[in-house]
């Protein structure tokens, strides 16, 4: 069947899909309640790596929160490179970076205006699954990026850097900067962001390492993205533990709200903090001695890549599959990697030294 007469029969169906999407969405999907619906579904046809690129495709961008400066970031990145591509852009999203239910109903919503592509950063691994499947069905194409979802729920997962260099890295800027001594705690986004928890897990890993033996973590506090309650948490967090040496925020919003309370309390300069922030948000906190060192990697890349992927995988140049290559204009050649991850590349350490290089 053709594209445009399956997405004819989507719209005809499209009030009764939606309702059977979102009350699906709302109880949570898991990996065992899509896995039947054809895992190779992400991957079908094969890849033609000389096709031409289309022009005329539109590509919706779904981040895991609109408004928040960090995906403004990624997202302008994407609007650009589409523009040089010849292909339309848009965004939707909601304004809380909890709210699955809206991001499954934004999914439905972009399926029904039959988009060429969707680039999503999801809040859950599992929640947006059927509804990511569906549009899956309608050959809309579905690369996630910054936050994944279950691999057999999109084509490609644009990953800012390898999991592992993210978490150990944090661990290990931490460590020296408190004297490899102490307790420390971990500020970080929702408790359910994909993301956020292999990083974690990664984290306490490195951690295991005889090197750290007195090291504490004492508790990983959740912020949800939001920046007061982010400012809250760090709070908490230095009431519950006086002894607290240092903590690390994995989140745009949580390093800033973190660092925002430290500047202006007895503990600056005494209780360390590290994470991935921007270094527009934080140069003014690594400049009055508040943060030492920070990383993160360039956002405006990371929504370029999500876009080139999205086009490159509409244009048939690849399917999603392990060790195919497709050129990503200036960025240069990638290669997709185990369960369709791709790696953007080594994310930047950003102190008093280099911060000033950067604008983002």
């Amino acid at each position: 069947m053709r594209k445009s007469s399956i997405r004819r029969t989507c719209a005809a169906l499209a009030a009764v899909t939606s309702l059977a999407l979102a009350a699906t969405a709302c109880g949570g999907t898991t990996k065992e309640d899509v896995k039947d619906e054809g895992a190779k579904a992400a991957t079908a046809g094969k890849a033609d790596p000389n096709a031409a690129t289309k022009k005329g495709l539109t590509v919706g961008f779904l981040p895991k929160q609109v408004n928040n400066p960090y995906f403004t970031v990624a997202d302008k990145g994407g609007e650009k490179a589409l523009k040089e591509l010849g292909s339309s852009y848009k965004e939707v999203g909601t304004s809380s970076g909890t709210d699955t239910a809206g991001q499954v109903s934004y999914v439905n919503t972009l399926t029904q205006q039959q988009v060429d592509a969707i680039a999503v950063s999801a809040q859950d691994p599992g929640a947006l699954c059927t509804a990511l499947k569906q549009a899956m069905k309608n050959d809309i194409k579905v690369v996630t990026y910054d936050s994944d979802t279950n691999p057999e729920c999109r084509n490609a997962f644009i990953s800012q850097a390898s999991a592992d260099d993210i978490g150990r890295t944090q661990v290990q800027q931490l460590a020296e900067q408190i004297g490899n001594k102490g307790e420390i705690a971990i500020l970080s986004a929702a408790q359910t962001a994909t993301n956020q928890n292999a990083w974690i897990e990664i984290m306490k890993d490195e951690l295991k390492d005889p090197k750290y033996k007195d090291i504490k973590l004492v508790k990983v506090a959740y912020g949800d993205d939001d920046a007061q309650k982010s400012f809250q948490q760090t709070q908490g967090l230095l009431q519950e533990h006086p002894n607290l040496k240092g903590i690390i925020s994995p989140t745009t919003v949580g390093i800033k709200a973190a660092a925002q309370y430290l500047s202006g309390s007895k503990y600056k300069g005494k209780v360390k903090l590290t994470g991935l922030g921007t270094p527009n948000d934080m140069r003014k906190y690594v400049k009055n001695g508040t943060v030492e060192a920070f990383e993160l990697w360039d956002p405006a890349k990371l929504g370029e890549l999500a876009a080139r992927t999205a086009v490159a995988l509409s244009s048939g140049q690849i399917t999603g599959k392990e060790g195919e290559t497709f050129k990503a204009g200036a960025m240069g050649e990638y290669t997709i990697g185990r369960n369709g991850v791709i790696d953007l590349g080594k994310p930047t350490v950003f102190t008093a030294d280099n911060v000033d290089q950067f604008d983002f």
